[in-house]
Parts: C-alpha cells; structure tokens; sequence
C-alpha cells in the first residue's frame, strides 16, 4: 500500500542540518528533474526577485521567502515529516507514532511535492516555497514538467499494492493513477442537519488522524473495499462509490467538527 499526501504550503525551517543531496532523496530516477526544476526556482529567486515573488504569489511582506528559495541548495535540511507542517501532520504527529507505526510510515507513505515530485517522510528536504499550479519562467507549469516525468517512479512506488490517494487538486493533476481498481481515492464530508459538505481544515485534519489509525492498527489493506472495511473497523463512517475509469472514491462521514 502507498498512501499518498498532498504537501503544506507552511513549512518548518531547519536552523542546522546537511545541506540538499538530490541524488539521496527517494525515487532517484528523478533526480534530472529534480535539478531541471531547482535551477529554474533558484535562479528565477536569485536573479530576479520581484518576479519570483509575483510567480510564486507573494506579498510584499515575504520577501524572506523569495531569498531563501535562493539559497535553496545550500540550506539546511530536515526529514521531510519535520518540514512539512499544517492541519494534515499535525494530526498525522509523526513524531509521536509508536516504533512499528513509524516503520510502516516510511514503507508505505509518500507526499507529492511540487519541488521533488515525490518524496518519503524519511527524505531530507530543505524548507522551499513552490506551489503545484506556478508557472515559472523558462520551465512552464510545475504540473506540466511532472506530468512529463513523474509517471513511471509513481509506478514503481505503488507496485503492485493499493495506492489511498489523498492529493489535494492542485497534486492530484501531476500524475494520474493507471489502475483504478487498486485505487481509492478518499474525502472528508462534514454532516449537519441531513446535509453534507466539504469543510478543508476539518478535511487535512481528518485525513491525518485516518492515516495514523491506519498506521498504528497495520492494516494493509490490498483493494479498495478492504480499505473501507478497515477504516469502518477503526470507527469511522465509510461509504464508496466504484467507477471502472478513475476507481474507488470513499467517502469518510464526520458529524462533529
């Protein structure tokens, strides 16, 4: 099974640590373009910063964020489970996972990355802002370059196993799964008063503490449906919805907020 994350858009700055080492990062097939993407980020910082901030979609006030993505290549780096922060790992707390959860952590869960493309909670990564839907001068679309490159280290990762897919929009359009019947995608809906909608922070939340139930029980669910009926078992509310063409969707029904 790969479970697979959206990344955060904040993220924690290591103040010490090695510096980048792309060709030690996880999925190193794609370590070219890996390095075709950090030139474009870092020169675009480093040469011209009032454009980087305008393609990154920074304010005035973030002018620190421009200048450390031009350092990039230098800056400390941390596991990736440390740098990445926000609602979803909150949850998630990888930190505070028991021995066995954290081995099946760094087995069986990957994050998109708009940067990396696909790293493992294990990977050092530096802090770095870079959102999947930039444009960046002289590269494109970051969805764009992934969507040429990213396929075949997703298929590898995934295996023959089941892939739970829980990219957020803007990650799910670099790389579309192949085989939909060992696909599940999930989402979180909020239920009041017989209606249901889609609330995001309680969404990442949810999503967080439903994958580390799954990695303190073990459950290595092989389809779809067994993941279903292991998150029922685990007390959640599940309902699927099956189509042949992009796979299972499972819906995790949440009353309280």
């Amino acid at each position: 099974m790969l479970i697979l994350l959206p990344p955060s858009e904040g993220k924690y700055a290591p103040a010490r640590g090695a510096a980048l080492d792309l060709a030690g990062l996880s999925a190193p097939t794609l370590t070219p373009a890996r390095e075709t993407l950090l030139d474009a980020l870092v020169e675009l910082c480093a040469t011209d910063p009032e454009r980087a901030a305008d393609a990154l979609g920074l304010g005035p006030t973030q002018a620190g964020l421009v200048a450390a993505n031009a350092r990039l290549r230098e800056a400390p780096t941390a596991r990736a489970d440390r740098v990445y922060t926000g609602v979803l790992y909150d949850a998630l707390d990888a930190g505070s996972l028991s021995s066995s959860a954290k081995r099946r952590l760094t087995a069986r869960v990957g994050i998109a990355s708009a940067l990396f493309g696909l790293v493992r909670p294990a990977d050092r990564i530096p802090a770095y802002r870079l959102s999947g839907d930039t444009l960046l001068p002289g590269l494109g679309s970051v969805a764009g370059h992934w969507r040429e490159h990213l396929g075949p280290a997703m298929e590898e990762a995934v295996g023959r196993g089941l892939l739970v897919d829980l990219r957020s929009t803007a990650y799910s359009s670099f790389w579309r799964p192949t085989d939909p019947a060992r696909t599940a995608t999930v989402r979180v809906l909020h239920e009041q008063g017989g209606r249901r909608k889609v609330v995001s922070h309680f969404n990442k939340a949810t999503k967080g503490r439903l994958v580390r139930a799954l990695l303190e029980d073990g459950a290595n669910p092989r389809t779809p449906l067994d993941l279903a009926a292991a998150l029922s078992d685990l007390g959640w509310r599940v309902e699927s919805d099956a189509s042949p063409r992009t796979g299972t969707r499972l819906d995790v029904v949440v009353a309280d907020l």
